[in-house]
């Protein structure tokens, strides 16, 4: 997979990859406000000019675990589907994601609301899988205006999420009926 800030060889990637891995243990561990990008370099057994290398910010780096799991997630298979049934089953499963792990939840929320250049240059990356995703669900349904509509009803359930008013579960149950309330409206 490449990464964002340039191509790598095959033992860059290897070391892009043990720094995402350990930083899911340090986050677990520490928490996002604990989280350094020194201590992530540390628990992947590289040099903290190393990790700064490839990551400019903790956000940059969370933000990069969040790409990577959903650029590793195919859309779900939907051919019988509608095209409500569809969108909702995409918006569903991106707010999946993260919810069985509330450390990264958290951390993806803070980090994606960041002002790194790094960070906006994956918000960018991941706000377009996420609409292509959805203009392919809703097909020859959709329109520009309402893939924008879910998409806000997304970004709105990831921030309340991440500000904790509810679970990452309930909130994806929130956005389903919301989504399907917009989608038959």
């Amino acid at each position: 997979m490449e990464a964002t800030r340039r191509r790598l060889t095959e033992k860059q990637a290897e070391t892009v990859d043990r720094l995402t891995r350990a930083a899911m243990e340090v986050l677990s561990r520490e928490g996002f406000a604990g989280l350094t990008v020194r201590m992530v370099a540390s628990a992947a057994g590289v040099g903290t000019a190393t990790a700064y290398t490839y990551f400019s910010s903790k956000e940059h780096l969370v933000a990069e675990m969040f790409w990577r799991r959903l650029a590793a997630t195919p859309a779900p298979d939907l051919a019988a589907a509608d095209s409500t049934e569809r969108a909702v089953a995409v918006l569903r499963q991106i707010a999946m994601l993260v919810a069985d792990e509330p450390a990264l939840a958290g951390a993806v929320t803070s980090a994606l609301l960041g002002t790194d250049p790094d960070v906006a240059h994956l918000r960018l990356r991941i706000g377009s899988e996420i609409r292509q995703r959805l203009i392919d669900a809703l097909g020859a349904d959709g329109d520009l205006e309402m893939v924008e509509t879910l998409e806000l009803l997304y970004a709105g359930a990831l921030v309340r999420a991440g500000m904790g008013y509810a679970s990452y579960a309930e909130i994806a149950d929130r956005l389903e009926k919301a989504a399907l309330h917009a989608l038959r409206g």
